[in-house]
């Protein structure tokens, strides 16, 4: 097994960390559009946690496909590196464990300079970056991934960085959060219209399988035009700044994904270039959302 620059980028899929990223980014630079100060140390340990978390829900979702079967040689768009590369099960699954690890210890700097109660929340939020794949009733596999994904990596993680600064979580923060928990779910559908029809195979119920493929891109289309309308709902009546009308330079991306997606009939091959453009939307719109809510924190109207 030759574990090269390609092998560790299959394995850790970094191209897929916009996810913790932009949440974490976003909670932190909304906490000092409030206060005004920003703690460094708790922003970097907020962001590694993060970061481990979800790479370790890759690896699990890589362990727990190979043992199903999910995962062959012939899969297209996995990380593939226990059926392409020849990792061992073993390897992926003790690496998961150490991410987890290393999130732990982070989490105990946070609680010591925030709140011990956070150690429930942290510890919740790993049982279910767990059970998303693994368990004897992979998240993963029902209808309800999209949901538990966008609710605990969007709305969570938002939510935690901006208390974790401020010592406290108030309903404008939660509602900031509503478009991008969307587009973090919307990640999960975009990776499920590919598998569509060899998860339907394998047994799956994904909110893609029960809606079909042309149900899934119309859900697509609606949910991308309901994050932007949420920014224009929180301009109009939560009291921000048109800066947040940053986001609607990630609109051509959006689009774009939609449009590649239509076509019926597919291969997983060919949706991959549409897949890629959905974390780029969420990484596109949440710097955007986070550049808007730093500047509108100089300069509040326009």
């Amino acid at each position: 097994m030759k574990r090269d620059f390609d092998f560790w980028w299959r394995l850790i899929r970094p191209h897929t960390l916009t996810a913790s990223l932009v949440p974490v980014l976003v909670g932190s630079i909304w906490a000092f559009s409030c206060e005004h100060t920003l703690h460094i140390g708790l922003f970097l340990a907020m962001l590694i946690a993060s970061c481990a978390i979800q790479i370790a829900t890759n690896l699990f979702n890589e362990y727990y496909d190979y043992v199903r079967g999910l995962d062959t040689k012939d899969s297209v768009g996995i990380g593939g590196t226990i059926v392409h590369d020849g990792a061992s099960p073993k390897f992926v699954m003790s690496l998961a464990l150490g991410l987890y690890g290393l999130a732990a210890v982070l989490g105990i700097y946070i609680c010591a300079l925030s709140s011990w109660y956070l150690i429930l929340i942290g510890a919740f939020c790993m049982l279910i970056g767990y059970l998303y794949t693994g368990g004897p009733f992979p998240i993963s596999s029902s209808p309800f991934g999209e949901l538990f994904a966008g609710g605990f990596l969007g709305t969570g993680v938002i939510c935690i960085a901006f208390y974790i600064q401020t010592g406290y979580i108030n309903l404008h923060t939660v509602l900031l959060s509503i478009p991008v928990m969307v587009l973090i779910g919307l990640i999960l559908t975009g990776n499920n219209i590919r598998d569509r029809v060899g998860d339907a195979a394998n047994g799956r119920r994904t909110l893609v399988i029960l809606l079909g493929h042309n149900g899934s891109v119309k859900f697509l289309s609606m949910m991308f035009t309901f994050c932007y309308l949420w920014i224009v709902g929180l301009i109009v009546l939560g009291g921000h700044s048109f800066w947040l009308l940053a986001t609607f330079a990630s609109i051509p991306t959006a689009r774009k994904a939609v449009e590649k997606f239509r076509p019926e009939g597919q291969t997983p091959k060919e949706m991959m270039a549409a897949m890629v453009l959905i974390p780029k939307t969420n990484t596109q719109f949440g710097l955007a959302l986070a550049l808007g809510l730093l500047i509108e924190s100089f300069i509040p109207m326009i």
